[in-house]
């Protein structure tokens, strides 16, 4: 496959592969943990994957200066990106904020930095694990 010029992209393209890649991380973790009910994997991950929870996890990355100015960038880049879709069961705030996550992401794996997503992960599941994004 032919590398894809993530520096180009626009926010809503790199969310569109970040919000898979971190789909598919959250759904790795559950699996890890022995769930196997399918009601049960889909109710958990909304406390991951979720609006709120991303909003939520990027008040936490920004309190623990947790991201580069890079990464900064990239999540600036699809939170200010103008989507045409509007926002399901959460505010316009929150909705940009989330894409802006999907964005990091997407941006994380273009650029090949598959350590860097998997330590943020990591993070990621503690915050959610011991209750410190409200969900």
């Amino acid at each position: 496959m032919n590398k894809l010029e993530y520096e180009q992209m626009n926010g809503l393209s790199l969310a569109y592969i970040g919000d898979a890649i971190y789909e598919l991380e959250v759904r790795q973790h559950l699996l890890s943990l022995g769930l196997t009910k399918v009601n049960m994997l889909q109710k958990r991950s909304k406390a991951y994957v979720s609006a709120k929870a991303h909003a939520a996890l990027f008040s936490n990355m920004t309190q623990e200066q947790l991201l580069t100015e890079q990464e900064l960038s990239y999540f600036k880049r699809g939170r200010n990106a103008k989507s045409h879709t509007k926002a399901k069961n959460t505010d316009v705030v929150t909705y940009r904020i989330s894409t802006g996550i999907e964005s990091l992401f997407g941006y994380l794996y273009l650029s090949e930095q598959h350590d860097r997503i998997h330590q943020l992960m990591l993070w990621i599941f503690e915050q959610v694990e011991t209750g410190r994004t409200g969900q």
